[in-house]
């Protein structure tokens, strides 16, 4: 597996868990209206905004290089 692939996987993988750790944070904040959980929601949703960003440049700038 190329480096290149390796990032897209990670990246990938990072987004996924900032996806879920935003829905527990919201989930959490209406059950227990806490606001370190909306705190958490609201950071996670901004990192998953800025990781969907950041993949998108890193594809832009290195499409020329296989993912093999």
């Amino acid at each position: 597996m190329s480096l290149k692939m390796f990032h897209v996987v990670f990246v990938l993988c990072s987004l996924a868990l900032t996806i879920g750790l935003s829905v527990w944070g919201f989930g959490n904040y209406q059950v227990s209206g806490r606001p370190v959980d909306l705190f958490y929601g609201i950071g996670s949703v901004i990192s998953s905004v800025a990781l969907v960003i950041y993949g998108w440049v890193f594809l832009k700038k290195l499409k020329h290089i296989s993912f093999l």
